[in-house]
């Protein structure tokens, strides 16, 4: 086969097959005494395996893949794998996690009274008064600070704050991953609009999976 055949099987360019060959992305390809890259069925089912990989994986993980491949490592090749499987796992459980927590803040009912101070706070959440310092630091939290006693008071908005976060906290999430998810909901003033971007992102996850399990099946096939 050619070059352009193959360039043709996948919708890509003759230049990209040969740096393909060049990248270890297909097998070796010996050359004719004139210099002619010499192709068969195998370089095809490589690069259509790649492809497919790509649209799941990303073309950095498809390439380690598929070096892992042609090295002879396939138990490489499948940890790759397994390893970008358990990434999107994860993304979906903290998704969930999300989607609870913020299904928990909308339906508790608020405390008896506004502007807890920081013990009574703690011991409505059930976590440590530190806890809470920490989260202040980490500027997740903004309590009101009593002039000349300095002594924190929370607001309603601050103890709707904290639940999520506790809640977050207890399904794994950073403070720096906490970040974005309480932006969002001061941002919107109610939980909806954030659901429904998580129902969204839900969605990707998903489509991301099955087009993941397509690139998969695609290199059992090519590994037989």
């Amino acid at each position: 086969m050619r070059p352009i055949d193959l360039a043709r099987a996948a919708g890509v360019s003759t230049q990209q097959v040969r740096n393909y060959v060049d990248w270890g992305v297909l097998p070796p390809a010996p050359r004719t005494e004139s210099g002619y890259r010499v192709l068969d069925e195998r370089h095809r089912d490589a690069l259509l395996t790649y492809r497919a990989l790509t649209k799941g994986f990303g073309w950095a993980a498809a390439k380690a893949i598929m070096n892992a491949v042609h090295d002879g490592a396939v138990p490489a090749a499948l940890a790759l794998v397994n390893e970008a499987h358990a990434d999107v796992h994860d993304q979906t459980r903290k998704l969930a996690a999300t989607a609870e927590a913020l299904a928990a803040v909308a339906s508790t009912e608020p405390p008896p009274r506004a502007d807890l101070r920081i013990g009574e706070l703690a011991r409505v959440l059930g976590v440590r008064t530190s806890a809470l310092r920490v989260w202040e630091a980490a500027g997740l939290l903004v309590p009101r600070r009593e002039r000349g006693t300095g002594y924190r008071f929370y607001s309603s908005a601050d103890i709707r704050d904290a639940r999520m976060i506790t809640m977050l906290r207890q399904n794994g999430y950073g403070l720096e991953q906490i970040h974005p998810i309480l932006a969002g909901l001061r941002e919107s003033g109610s939980s909806d609009a954030l659901l429904a971007a998580v129902e969204t992102r839900r969605s990707a996850l998903v489509a991301r999976t099955r087009v993941m399990l397509e690139g998969a099946a695609r290199l059992h096939a090519y590994l037989g």
